[in-house]
């Protein structure tokens, strides 16, 4: 793939300088379709959107390399379980040598309605192990961009665990899906204008669905 990005010139350009985007998640069957692996689908969405397969094992992660329009883009899914994420993203971005601002983790977010997402320049890991794993192996740097993809809260005193490894039922499989392709237009966004603008038109339009959907039961 390196040789391909040399022949078509990413070196040189900054505009198409490579992205790493990294889902995460737990593997295996068992975790298909659960809360805590909307990090993983939304990896599989956009991937299939831009026509990149995810036909290969690298850096403990299931990957796929491909372009969108003339930017290299990387597409990663950790197979090391959510808590150990940073395992693989960690020599990922090492291996391209790409500097943190050039990678984006997609992850589940209990702070935010079922549905809504918020793309976002950097940030804490607000109680998140995955991103936990994924500072601690960027060795502390919490410098790289996120999309937030929310799945609410858990039902009156439901246990947090057990609700992150609960399937969607249908009203919010039916938000996630449409989060979902919302979460490509942005990513389409970012890779053609940039993640300043992506994200400032994105979260405009994220506002007012979050501010339509809080109240709204799923």
């Amino acid at each position: 793939m390196f040789n391909k990005l040399t022949k078509r010139g990413f070196c040189t350009a900054i505009s198409s300088r490579p992205w790493l985007f990294v889902g995460l998640g737990n593997p295996g069957e068992k975790f298909r379709g659960t809360r805590h692996n909307v990090g993983f689908e939304m990896i599989d969405v956009f991937a299939e959107s831009v026509g990149i397969p995810m036909n290969r094992v690298h850096c403990k992660a299931v990957f796929g390399e491909g372009f969108v329009g003339d930017i290299p883009v990387f597409l990663a899914k950790p197979q090391t379980y959510m808590n150990l994420s940073g395992e693989s993203a960690g020599p990922l971005a090492a291996y391209y040598k790409l500097p943190l601002n050039r990678v984006l983790v997609f992850h589940d977010d209990m702070t935010l309605p079922c549905g809504v997402l918020r793309l976002q320049h950097n940030g804490g890991h607000g109680y998140h192990n995955g991103l936990k794993s994924v500072i601690y192996h960027f060795r502390g740097n919490r410098e790289f961009a996120r999309l937030r993809i929310g799945i609410g809260r858990p039902p009156g005193q439901m246990d947090p665990k057990a609700f992150l490894l609960q399937k969607f039922n249908n009203t919010a499989q039916e938000r996630i899906d449409t989060a979902l392709q919302e979460g490509v237009g942005a990513l389409k966004l970012l890779l053609s204008h940039g993640l300043s603008e992506s994200a400032r038109h994105f979260n405009h339009e994220q506002k007012y669905k979050h501010i339509r959907l809080q109240t709204m039961p799923v």
